[in-house]
């Protein structure tokens, strides 16, 4: 089995080209930096309902792909670039500045745009394990890995955050009892009888 060159070189044997491996590692890392921050921000807004309680185990389960991205690196030999991850935490800050449809406080618009940015980076944690996976059949230093079922708890976390998702839309934009399956807030009454 072939080796990827230790911490540097474009290219090795198998093809592959390390510089870029470097970037898209950094890349997912400050991914993950900004979807942890988004998760916890969506499970504080969300206590007491099926999105909050959720969210507590996914938030478990990101720190433990944190981990073993963190651990790849280090197996690779990929140093971290710790001001993409400092920009990413800053652009998730930055991001809570978008309009929600209120002046102040959470809505109903809030928690969808959240957690479409949640299935956004599942769908990119799930596409970076596939690739690791493949990668791992050129380096034994990977094989200690279980990329088999790091995919397939991603799959259940997209398929969970897509259900919630689709809740979350229909009690954005449908009136209240009209389609909406789960109401994630309860309905307030607008003095009608």
């Amino acid at each position: 089995m072939s080796t990827l060159p230790e911490g540097g070189g474009e290219h090795e044997e198998g093809g592959v080209n390390v510089a870029l491996l470097k970037i898209y590692l950094n890349d997912h890392l400050a991914g993950s930096v900004m979807g942890l921050e988004l998760a916890r921000r969506a499970r504080a807004e969300n206590p007491g309902n099926s999105v909050g309680e959720y969210l507590d185990v996914f938030i478990g389960e990101l720190r433990e792909d944190r981990g073993t991205l963190l651990s790849v690196m280090s197996a690779l030999g990929i140093e971290r670039e710790t001001l993409k991850q400092g920009l990413a935490w800053v652009g998730e800050k930055l991001g809570r500045l978008k309009l929600n449809g209120r002046l102040t406080g959470y809505s109903p618009l809030s928690r969808l745009v959240e957690l479409e940015g949640l299935c956004l980076g599942t769908e990119g944690r799930l596409s970076m394990w596939r690739t690791l996976r493949r990668l791992a059949r050129k380096d034994e230093r990977l094989a200690r890995i279980d990329f088999a079922a790091l995919i397939a708890r991603t799959e259940q976390q997209r398929r969970t955050l897509e259900r919630l998702r689709q809740q979350a839309s229909e009690e954005a934009f449908f009136e209240p009892g009209e389609r909406a399956v789960v109401r994630f807030t309860p309905a307030h009454s607008n003095g009608r009888g």
